[in-house]
């Protein structure tokens, strides 16, 4: 009877200890782009058939910067690959930001200013790519 209650003092101090550890995070922790941005869309790569990646964008309201990733999914995740990621303003014939290689976990971030104006986004992971153009205006 000792030994279990023993075991079960010790399990439930380790629980409260990964609570208090987990709780601990402040709630301005940065993310994947920096301090102060929130996720505003996450696509598929490509946008139909046999999903490659994840493409996410997330915007800064005091800096009024937009910021994208791509990631691998499935078996593309976490293995090296070709993975690209570009940011610009819609309309623009030239990435503002791109990043394109053969990564292991994903491609950026990349930024781009665009306060009060759509973007135009590429995701690529392997042989999946996905554009949008015109999205998150504002």
């Amino acid at each position: 009877m000792r030994i279990r209650s023993k075991i079960a003092t010790l399990a439930s101090a380790a629980l409260v200890s990964t609570w208090l550890v987990a709780g601990a995070t402040p709630a301005s922790a940065a993310g994947p782009c920096g301090g102060g941005y929130s996720r505003v869309g996450v696509y598929a790569i490509p946008a139909s058939g046999a999903r490659t990646g994840t493409l996410e964008v997330y915007y800064n309201s005091s800096s009024g910067k937009n910021c994208a990733l791509t990631y691998g999914y499935g078996s593309y995740a976490g293995r090296v690959n070709r993975k690209q990621v570009g940011i610009s303003l819609a309309g623009k014939s030239a990435w503002a930001g791109v990043d394109n290689g053969m990564f292991k976990y994903y491609a950026g971030p990349v930024y781009v200013s665009a306060r009060g104006k759509c973007i135009s986004l590429r995701g690529q992971v392997a042989t999946g790519v996905r554009n949008l153009n015109r999205v998150h205006c504002g």
